[in-house]
Parts: structure tokens; C-alpha cells; sequence
């Protein structure tokens, strides 16, 4: 059983956050019609849970949107940008990010908004009545972990914010941006305390249990240990964190990479925590994140042009093509460049189309042959992954597209958020779910923190757990390194390789602290651009507007350097 982030008194209770922290409503006002319920509603027990519910909707601003895959894979080393779509300053580091990209306000705002509710949650919660104390101590700790994660995202991408830790119930301009180090204190203590009073399983899928909160922990654990705040036990935190998410809890890698994101198998055994979307366009609902009906948009952004070649036009099996994000040069030959013994590749990008509109074409990017001819069914277009002679393509009897001719519209497509249950080929709000921690990659947090404590030989035996899923049938064992081979540069690779397009490489390299020297070695579009000053985004205009003034009419909300 799962249940619905957002319900018609919840998104009241949203709203009522949002006004009460002085921020505009316009879009939340166009989502629900609800009439007759104030925030006292909160106070009962139906609005209690329906409160606990709606906190969990800002999930949906960043996770499988182009908002959240914005701001986590461009301008990265994995990552570039394809023919169409906007918002590429994140990409570039150019002028075009700046504090008035709305961007940068929306996930600010959104993010507060889940904030305040869930503070609204936690403050009420001793005077609800109808609802047990066993009940409330467990939405309580959900809250706690849930505003720690938001604040989590918050100051990764814009460094120290403003840290309110109770309900916001008047408006108010008085702010100030928090040290690192009180928002470390705060995070940690928030998901620590969830840890404790959170069980190990839910009935209800989706909710926060506690192998969620001890691998949101250690993620925060790690990202410490690289920073100035860093204590000696960072890293070894984050091993007894994720060791126990990977030993305790029955999940389990499944047997083929693939399988993990085949749709029909999207609560598998792997998923630690996911962000619920479903065919229910009210459920579904976001807030100007990039596609008109909101769910879960994946499916669009790492699209190339299929639907102008030849022999080939749009539907629903192959997607339709946004051209918003083609993996860099790095990522296929380097990240993707073993593929003997490794079926990440193959099993990560689409290389092959099947002609649905047959007929005799002139050829466009495949120059070893004049036309093609194909009938319903054939092969069309195939990416080998590596360049072929014109004579050995000339033998084929469909376009073959080499990496010599890849381009912004034509390049390796991602097929891991592929949603053929869309009702039309037009249609933007994809129903999958949104995988935000699975198994995998507790393994991969594990051998980091393993290697950075000096412990090579766990590290090794840690990520080799993942690289003998990864092995095809009979290579298993040919993926399996040596502790000699587990250096952090595997580490680095390793984690593009299982996570490609799933929202973590802005914050991996980050977090490691590499961010402008991998940019300025494998994304050439922005190597000239990025500096030190792109470690944080620029605070929201509308933040600065709408803060205190000191003596000289200069908001007390500082804008980050740079900007």
C-alpha cells in the first residue's frame, strides 16, 4: 500500500506555509480549489495526517523534474548540453545564471514551503488529538528527517540559508544565512533523532523508514568529511550507516542492472526510498519545473532526434525527444569505455531503432550509402558505441551512427527513465516513480567511506558488490578489481558508471571538492567559464527583495560571492 503526497486539505496546509512565510501563491492556488478549511484544520486528526502528507509534495519539485536534473547534471563531467531547451547558464557557468533565473527561486520557495509544513507538524503535534503518541512520535521523526533532507539540498546548492526550526506564523522579513556549521549541527540532529524513533518497515510504501534516514545521514556524513567542518569520525560514521542499510534491512541487489529500471518492476528489492508519481494528473501536480503537467519528466531530457530520420517518426515506445542532455565524450569513452565484461552500456543507453514508418529515405548522417529501405520492424538507426569504417557501415542496411558523428541532436540516449505507459507520444507527465536511494549506491557511499578512512580492502570488497551485478553473463568474476585498482579515481568513474542521470553528479563533485577542475577537463563547453564561486549558486533575487534592509537599504541577507 502507498499513499498520496498530496491531498486537498494538505495542499491547503502548504499553502497556509507558504502565505505565513510571506512568499507568493499564485501557482498553488491554481492547483486545488478547497474552500471552507483554515490552518486549524492541522490540529485535527485527519489534518494531522493529511499535514504529514503534503510535506512530502516538495520532493516532487526536484526529484524527476528538469528542474532538479538541471541543477545536479549540467555542468558536470558526465553531462552536456543537447539541440533545444533553456536554463544552460547551469551548464555553461555563464551570465545566463544569475539570481533572477527562477529556477533558483522555485526550489527555494518549494523547499521552504515542505519546511514549514513539516515544522508546522512537528510544533502541533503534542495538542492533536485522536491521533496515539506512537503514531505521533513516528510522523514527527518523518518530518525531522524530511526538513533535514530539504535543508540538506538547500545548503549543498546555495550554501548556509536561513535555518527555522519552527512554524513560521506571521510574516516576516527577519532572516539570516546560518554558518556551515549550524547547518551540519542542525541537519545531523534532525536525522539523527528521526534514526531513533523510526521503524525499520512501512506498510505504506513511500514513507520514510529507517534505512532511509541512515543513508540520508551518511550522504550528509560524507559530504562533512570533505569539508572545512570535518571531524575525524565523518567517514566512519557514514561506514556503520551504510553498513547497516546494506546488511540489515533484506534489501538486495537485483540480479541485472537492468531489471532495476524495467518498468514493471519499479518497487524491487533495491529501492530504498522513492518519490511516488502515478497516472493521477492531481497527484502528479508541479509547480513550473519545466513540463506542463508535472510527474515525472525523465523521460524527455535525454532524448536525441530519432523522430526526423529516416525510416523512423515519434511514439510512445521511443519517447519523445527533448534534446535537453547527451553524455560527454568522458562518459562514453572513458566512464563506458570497457564493455566486455561490464553491461553497463549496453544496458544504459539505447543504440538501437526499429523503423515504424517504412519506406525508401535518403540518408542524413550516415554518409557510407545513399538511401535505405526499410520495412515495419527493421533496424533503422544503430549506435555501436565506436567508430566503423564507411565500408564496414556501407554493408549495413541502416544508418549507423559513430561517435565522429554524434551532435547535439544526435548522440547516445539515456534509457533508464524510458515510460512507455504514457496515454499519447505527446504526453509530458510520465507515471514512474523516481528511485532517490537504492542499494547500489549505499554500496558505492560505503567504499568511499571505506577508502577514506585508509581502508582500501573493504573499499574493494564493497564496490565489487556492485561491479559483479554489473558483469554480463559469465564475466562476473573479469569485474571484480584488486585492491591495487581501488584508487579514488576509480571511485569517481565507478559511481558515473551505476548512476549516470540520476541526479548526483553536481553533488558528488561538489561534495568532493573537484568540481571546477573535472569541468575544465571534460566539458569544454564551460571549461573557460567555471570557477570557485560555482561551488554555490546564486541566492534567489527574491530572497535578497525580501529580507530586512539594514542602515543603508542593503538586504541583511547576503548574496553569494560571485554574484
Amino acid at each position: 500500500m502507498n499513499f498520496k503526497y498530496i491531498t486537498k486539505p494538505a495542499k491547503v496546509v502548504a499553502m497556509a506555509a507558504l502565505m505565513l512565510s510571506g512568499q507568493a501563491c499564485n501557482n498553488l492556488l491554481d492547483e486545488v480549489v478547497v474552500s471552507g478549511i483554515d490552518t486549524n484544520y492541522l490540529n485535527t486528526a485527519k489534518g494531522f495526517e493529511d499535514g504529514v502528507n503534503s510535506a512530502y509534495s516538495a520532493l516532487r519539485i526536484y526529484y524527476a523534474t528538469q528542474l532538479g536534473l538541471t541543477m545536479t547534471e549540467f555542468g558536470t563531467d558526465i553531462y552536456a548540453t543537447g539541440a533545444d531547451g533553456g536554463y544552460k547558464g547551469f551548464h555553461f557557468y555563464d551570465t545566463q545564471m544569475n539570481p533572477t533565473v527562477d529556477y533558483l527561486a522555485i526550489l527555494w520557495d518549494e523547499f521552504y514551503r515542505g519546511i514549514n509544513t513539516c515544522n508546522a507538524i512537528i510544533d502541533r503535534a503534542p495538542n492533536v488529538a485522536g491521533v496515539s503518541d506512537d503514531v505521533k512520535k513516528l510522523r514527527v521523526a518523518e518530518m525531522k528527517f524530511l526538513r533535514a533532507h530539504y535543508y540538506f539540498i538547500l545548503f549543498q546548492q546555495y550554501g548556509g540559508v536561513d535555518l527555522r526550526l519552527t512554524e513560521t506564523v506571521v510574516a516576516t522579513k527577519e532572516t539570516k544565512r546560518y554558518t556551515d556549521a549550524e547547518m551540519y549541527a542542525a541537519i545531523i540532529k534532525d536525522m539523527t533523532e528521526a534514526i531513533s524513533a523510526l521503524p525499520a518497515t512501512s506498510a505504506q510504501y513511500g514513507r520514510i523508514i529507517k534505512p532511509v534516514a541512515e543513508m540520508g545521514l551518511a550522504k550528509v556524513y560524507l559530504a562533512k568529511a570533505y569539508s572545512a567542518q570535518k571531524a575525524a569520525d565523518d567517514f566512519t560514521k557514514a561506514i556503520e550507516l551504510t553498513k547497516s542499510v546494506t546488511t540489515n534491512y533484506g534489501f538486495k541487489l537485483q540480479d541485472d542492472f537492468a531489471s532495476v529500471f524495467d518498468e514493471g518492476n519499479q518497487r524491487n528489492t533495491e529501492i530504498v526510498w522513492a518519490a511516488q508519481y502515478t497516472s493521477d494528473p492531481l497527484t502528479n501536480l508541479t509547480n513550473n519545473t519545466g513540463a506542463t503537467n508535472g510527474g515525472n519528466n525523465l523521460h524527455l531530457f535525454f532524448g536525441m532526434q530519432y523522430d526526423v530520420q529516416a525510416g523512423m517518426q515519434r511514439d510512445i515506445l521511443n519517447g519523445r525527444p527533448f534534446k535537453r542532455l547527451r553524455p560527454t565524450t568522458y562518459l562514453t569513452d572513458v566512464v563506458f569505455g570497457e564493455r566486455v565484461n561490464d553491461s553497463r552500456y549496453k544496458k544504459t543507453f539505447k543504440d538501437t531503432w526499429l523503423s515504424n514508418k517504412p519506406g525508401t529515405y535518403n540518408t542524413a548522417f550516415d554518409d557510407s550509402k545513399a538511401s535505405v529501405t526499410f520495412a515495419a520492424g527493421d533496424t533503422a538507426i544503430f549506435i555501436p558505441g565506436f567508430e566503423m569504417s564507411k565500408a564496414d557501415r556501407a554493408k549495413k542496411k541502416y544508418q549507423v551512427l559513430v561517435p565522429s558523428k554524434y551532435s547535439e541532436a544526435l548522440f547516445p540516449t539515456l534509457k533508464k527513465f524510458f515510460d512507455t505507459k504514457r496515454p499519447d507520444m505527446t504526453y509530458e507527465a510520465g507515471s514512474r516513480d523516481y528511485f532517490i536511494f537504492r542499494l547500489a549506491e549505499a554500496y558505492l557511499m560505503l567504499a568511499e567511506a571505506q577508502l577514506g578512512v585508509g581502508n582500501v580492502k573493504d573499499a574493494t570488497t564493497a564496490i565489487n558488490v556492485v561491479r559483479a551485478r554489473a558483469g554480463w553473463a559469465g564475466k562476473k568474476d573479469a569485474m571484480l578489481i584488486k585492491d591495487s585498482e581501488m584508487t579514488f579515481e576509480f571511485l569517481m568513474e565507478e559511481r558515473a558508471r551505476e548512476l549516470a542521470g540520476e541526479q548526483s553528479r553536481w553533488m558528488d563533485l561538489k561534495r568532493w571538492g573537484n568540481l571546477v577542475d573535472r569541468v575544465k577537463k571534460y566539458n569544454p563547453q564551460a571549461a573557460a567559464n567555471v570557477a570557485d564561486r560555482h561551488l554555490l549558486r546564486p541566492i534567489p533575487q527574491t530572497q535578497i527583495d525580501r529580507s530586512a534592509k539594514n542602515a543603508e537599504g542593503v538586504s541583511v541577507f547576503a548574496q553569494n560571492p560571485g554574484y
